[in-house]
């Protein structure tokens, strides 16, 4: 704080009763000593500790105290009981006179100032106290006018780096367009030098061109008016006569006054680029028509590996019960009941894959979900028989553990059958390879919270990001499209629920479906 915070400590000289006196600023919630006094035979001797928190040098208690409330204490013998006897520094010092005011201007708490005396009781006398609260008072004025100059020069030598960085051009002039000072990125801006800029050459007026001054003045109109000028572009004159666009800004060091200051920024890269960007969006336009066939073939290939991923369960379901047929037909003899059954499933298979050809034909129309109630355990038990019908999924045990009876929810019970089927087969896949004993866990509970809340639980490697493994067209198996889970996501977030990954802390993964409730009283099956 300089000399002026040691101010308060002339008081010292003055009484010559204070054996230690501390200056105190808060800051926050720490007390930071700015100046420590002690006097000896007369003499003051003053010392600036570093300003860190030294909580165990003072009374804390007390400190906070008068912080807090702002008011003045006086401890006659604060040996006697006291709110603050049991201070751990009042105790260890013996401290028997002890004053400390609150350092108050204009109602702003400055600073704290404490004296103490560890001899003599009631040496603060009123008289003496009046004294001080008077001498605070200009005390605290003191430093406070030191703490804004201290501030001031702060900000002064901030500007000036800020000048001397030279990151874009700095410009001080008057309202009447004489540039009084600028830095050397200005300069090299406009192509003139320290001396033109000296001998005064060099006006704001002279730099703009004519159908730029319109809006200079504009700009100086509401620097008048509010102190400040918005950014604005425009265009300066060099000094060999060539122009260069900038972004201008322009405040007044006060409001009311002629001079201030502006910052100028040479914008031509930004022009040359949106020059080039033109000249590419011509080149873009020509390509565009070269390309739009390309996209055209590129998005039925995308649609047709929808489709393809849609009805592959159901086909390969078909595919390995006419497998199963044939061979009840090749035994010796035929097993006719095996064959019929066999049969059976086909049909009931290719009238899934028909169903599901029905709603991607709705889906392309843009045709709502045909929502109805429905039986979540029937709908996961279902898809369970549609994965392990392919005999290379039949060697991992899946296990269904759902509580029953489940309150109903509003589906489309094929587009949310399939989302079990994808989720499922996935968890299969990550456990292709693995040395654990696989096994998939599939749980179903409903609560207040995740409405209807379905797990799919597996012990393989989890995946590296739950969030973009529901990425379009991303993938990380050899021969995989990447479509599955965007397209579950979308059906699930379709019918108002949410489809979530995590990583399981043991190993694995967890696919969360959540699906809301039916609004009515618990309709169960």
């Amino acid at each position: 704080m300089g000399k002026i915070r040691l101010e308060p400590f002339g008081l010292l000289a003055v009484f010559n009763v204070a054996e230690r006196g501390l200056l105190i600023v808060p800051q926050g919630d720490e007390l930071h000593m700015q100046a420590v006094a002690t006097t000896s035979g007369g003499d003051v001797s003053v010392q600036l500790p570093d300003g860190a928190d030294n909580g165990g040098a003072l009374p804390e208690s007390l400190v906070r105290y008068v912080t807090r409330t702002q008011e003045t204490v006086l401890l006659d013998d604060a040996a006697s009981k006291n709110p603050f006897s049991g201070d751990p520094y009042v105790v260890q010092r013996r401290a028997r006179s002890i004053v400390c005011l609150p350092l108050i201007n204009q109602t702003k708490l400055i600073g704290v100032l404490y004296l103490e005396n560890n001899l003599t009781p009631r040496v603060f006398t009123p008289d003496r106290v009046t004294v001080l609260k008077m001498l605070a008072s200009q005390a605290a004025i003191s430093i406070e006018n030191s703490r804004l100059y201290r501030d001031l020069e702060g900000r002064e030598r901030k500007f000036r780096r800020l000048i001397d960085a030279n990151i874009l051009g700095i410009v001080i002039a008057n309202l009447d367009g004489l540039i009084v000072e600028a830095n050397e990125a200005f300069l090299r801006m406009v192509q003139y030098s320290r001396d033109d800029l000296l001998s005064r050459r060099v006006r704001w007026t002279d730099l703009t061109p004519t159908e730029c001054r319109e809006r200079d003045e504009q700009a100086a109109g509401e620097a008048k008016a509010t102190g400040s000028a918005q950014p604005y572009e425009k265009e300066n004159f060099r000094n060999d006569g060539s122009r260069v666009p900038v972004l201008v800004g322009f405040a007044l060091f006060q409001q009311g006054a002629n001079e201030g200051v502006a910052f100028v920024l040479d914008i031509s890269e930004q022009k040359r680029a949106i020059e080039d960007k033109k000249q590419a969006e011509d080149y873009l336009r020509e390509m565009r028509l070269k390309l739009s066939r390309a996209s055209r073939i590129a998005t039925v290939a995308e649609l047709s590996a929808s489709i393809a991923h849609e009805l592959n369960q159901p086909l390969m379901s078909v595919f390995s019960n006419a497998q199963a047929a044939k061979r009840w037909l090749d035994s010796n003899p035929p097993d006719i009941t095996e064959v019929n059954s066999s049969i059976d499933r086909i049909i009931r298979d290719a009238r899934a894959a028909d169903e599901r050809m029905q709603h991607i034909r709705a889906l392309f129309k843009q045709q709502l979900f045909d929502k109805k109630k429905a039986n979540i355990p029937d709908i996961i038990r279902e898809a369970v028989r549609f994965v392990q019908e392919d005999p290379k999924k039949r060697n991992v045990p899946i296990e269904c553990r759902l509580e029953e009876p489940l309150a109903a929810v509003l589906i489309d019970q094929i587009q949310i059958q399939q989302v079990f089927i994808n989720l499922i087969v996935n968890a299969l896949e990550a456990l292709e390879g693995r040395q654990v004993s696989p096994l998939v866990i599939l749980r179903a509970s409903a609560s207040e919270s995740d409405g209807m809340l379905i797990q799919v639980i597996d012990n393989g490697p989890g995946v590296d990001d739950p969030e973009r493994v529901f990425d379009a067209f991303m993938t990380t198996k050899e021969k995989g499209m990447g479509i599955g889970l965007a397209v579950s996501r979308s059906i699930i977030e379709a019918h108002g629920g949410r489809l979530w990954a995590e990583n399981n802390e043991g190993g694995g993964a967890t696919f969360n479906v959540a699906l809301p409730l039916i609004d009515a009283e618990s309709i169960t099956f």
